[in-house]
C-alpha cells in the first residue's frame, strides 16, 4: 500500500504542506510551470531552497502582484473563491479537493463569527497566496496519489498571534474549531505553528493521525516554514509502502432476526461499497430458538468508527461486537491475459512459498456470452495462457 505520512511535529501551514509534497514530485521544476500556468490572478509560485537548523529543504514562495504573498488582507466570499477554483484548468477531482478544503475553513469561520459560512469575508485564508497553498497541495496529492495519508499528533503552538480580528489566542479559534477531534498539542515553542488553512488540508486529507506505521521509505520532502526557531521549522513528508500481508483487522459481529433478506442484502452492499474488507453472514438460533442472521464485517482498523455507524443505521441491531484478529494474506497484483477472445483480468496472488492466479469472472462471463462458449471453456483457454 502506498503510504504518504506527514511529520506535523511544528504544525502545518499551507506553504509547507506544499514545499514537503513538491520535493517527493517526480519534477518539482515541472509542478511549479503548471502550477503557474493555471492564471490564478496576480500569482506566481517558487520554489526556492531554504535551510533550516542545518537541515535543507524547499520553501514554497508565493509572489502577489510580484510581491511576497501571505500578508494581504483582500477580502473574499466563499462563492468568489469557489467560482476561482471551479474555472482553473485542473482535473475535476483537483478543483473539488480545493473547494471542499476551503468550506472547512468557511464552516471554521462561520462558527466562531456566529454567521453562515456563505456570508464569511475571508482575511487571511482568503487572499490569493492562500488560494495558491490550497490548490498546490490538491495537485501534488493528486499527483502522488497515496493509497493513504497519514499524519501525526499535530503541534500548534501556544501564546497569541496577531491577525486581522486582533490579537487571538493560540491556537487561533478556527483553527481549533477545524482541528477537533484531531489529536494536538501545545509544543514548547510560542507562536501559531498551524494555521486554518494547514489544518483544513489536513483535516481533509488525512485518514488517521497516529505514530508512522512500518513502511518502506522511497522519498522524504522538507517543507520549510518562514520563521525561525531553535527546532526545525519544517513539515516532514515520507513516501513509502506498507506490507499489507500481516496485521491486525477489526471484526465486527451483530445478531438479528427481524429483517428481511433483501434488507441484510442491501445492508451489505452499503457496507462493501464504503470501504469493508468483507462482509458475510451465517444463520444462527437465537433466544428461545428463534431463528436469525450472524452478520459479520472486517475492516481495517481506520474504518472503525464508521462501520459502526454503518451498522447501525442498516440494520435492527441494538449492539456489536469487536474483535481484534491478526490477519495474514497474500499480496496481490492485477493483470491482463491477451487471448483469441480479447483481454481478460487475472489476479496473481504470491506469498509464503505460494502463487496463485485468479481470473475475473465478470471479463470470463462476457467472453463466454459473446463467443456463445461454457464459462468453463473459456477459463480453461485462458489460464493456459497463464501457464
Amino acid at each position: 500500500m502506498k503510504i504518504l505520512y506527514l511529520e506535523c511535529n511544528m504544525g502545518a501551514a499551507g506553504d509547507m504542506l506544499t514545499a514537503s509534497l513538491s520535493e517527493l514530485s517526480d519534477d518539482a521544476k515541472a509542478f511549479e510551470k503548471r502550477f503557474n500556468a493555471l492564471g490564478i490572478p496576480s500569482v506566481s509560485l517558487r520554489l526556492e531552497s531554504s535551510e533550516k537548523c542545518g537541515i535543507r529543504g524547499t520553501y514554497s514562495r508565493v509572489c502577489i502582484n510580484g510581491e511576497n504573498g501571505h500578508h494581504g488582507h483582500h477580502h473574499n466570499h466563499l462563492a468568489d473563491i469557489e467560482h476561482l477554483i471551479s474555472h482553473l484548468d485542473l482535473p475535476v477531482s483537483v478543483k473539488d479537493n480545493a473547494i471542499a478544503v476551503y468550506r472547512i475553513i468557511a464552516e471554521a469561520e462561520g462558527y466562531v463569527h456566529g454567521c453562515e459560512m456563505d456570508n464569511i469575508h475571508f482575511h487571511e485564508v482568503g487572499t490569493m497566496d492562500a488560494v495558491s497553498d490550497v490548490v498546490g497541495v490538491c495537485m501534488l496529492i493528486d499527483e502522488l496519489n497515496p493509497d493513504r495519508i497519514i499524519a501525526s499528533p499535530v503541534a500548534v503552538g501556544s501564546g497569541q498571534v496577531s491577525c486581522a480580528h486582533g490579537i487571538l489566542p493560540v491556537p487561533t479559534p478556527a483553527t481549533a474549531y477545524i482541528l477537533r477531534d484531531v489529536p494536538i498539542y501545545s509544543g514548547c515553542v510560542t507562536g501559531e505553528l498551524c494555521t486554518p488553512t494547514g489544518a483544513a488540508l489536513l483535516k481533509h486529507f488525512v485518514s488517521e493521525f497516529a505514530p508512522m506505521p512500518v513502511m518502506k521509505t522511497n522519498k522524504i520532502g522538507y517543507g520549510m516554514g518562514k520563521k525561525d526557531f531553535e527546532t526545525a521549522n519544517c513539515v516532514r513528508a515520507f513516501l513509502g509502502q506498507t506490507q499489507d500481508n500481516d496485521g491486525q483487522i477489526t471484526e465486527l459481529r451483530c445478531n438479528v432476526d427481524d429483517m428481511t433478506g433483501e434488507e441484510i442484502g442491501f445492508a451489505t452492499e452499503e457496507l462493501l461499497s464504503h470501504g469493508a474488507l468483507d462482509v458475510f453472514t451465517a444463520p444462527i438460533y437465537m433466544k428461545k430458538n428463534r431463528p436469525g442472521v450472524l452478520i459479520t464485517v472486517l475492516c481495517g482498523s481506520e474504518q472503525r468508527e464508521e462501520m459502526i455507524r454503518l451498522i447501525f443505521t442498516h440494520t435492527t441491531t441494538i449492539g456489536i461486537r469487536e474483535y481484534s484478529p491478526h490477519r495474514s494474506t497474500l499480496s496481490r497484483t492485477s493483470y491482463t491475459v491477451k487471448t483469441a477472445y480479447g483481454d481478460i483480468k487475472a489476479k496473481r496472488s504470491e506469498g509464503y512459498g505460494v502463487i496463485r492466479h485468479k481470473v475475473e469472472y465478470d471479463d470470463l462471463s462476457t467472453a463466454a456470452r459473446k463467443e456463445k462458449l461454457p464459462l468453463k471453456t473459456i477459463r480453461s483457454e485462458v489460464e493456459k495462457s497463464i501457464l
